[in-house]
């Protein structure tokens, strides 16, 4: 099974509009809520399959969504690691 990471939001509203976009991109998200270990203004966030970040990456910079990181879960499994180069819009 392949790995699923989270997109974690300081808002609502992009939150919102990064669902409405990645689906109308046929991408497959579910909304999930953004665990105590990642410190974001939101309490949703997006899971996604580590297949389709370059796709999201893609997504995010284009239509500057603002985001507070693409977290990816600890190798030991306790917490989560920020993954780097994708930053906010």
């Amino acid at each position: 099974m392949e790995e699923e990471l989270l997109i974690a939001f300081d808002s609502t509203q992009q939150a919102l509009r990064a669902e409405m976009l990645l689906e109308y991109a046929e991408i497959e998200i579910d909304i999930f809520p953004t665990p105590k270990e990642i410190t974001a203004g939101c309490a949703m966030s997006i899971q996604f399959s580590r297949g389709d970040l370059e796709a999201v990456r893609q997504l995010v910079s284009e239509q500057n969504i603002e985001i507070r990181g693409i977290f990816a879960r600890a190798a030991r499994g306790d917490g989560y690691v920020e993954l780097g180069g994708e930053g906010g819009a």
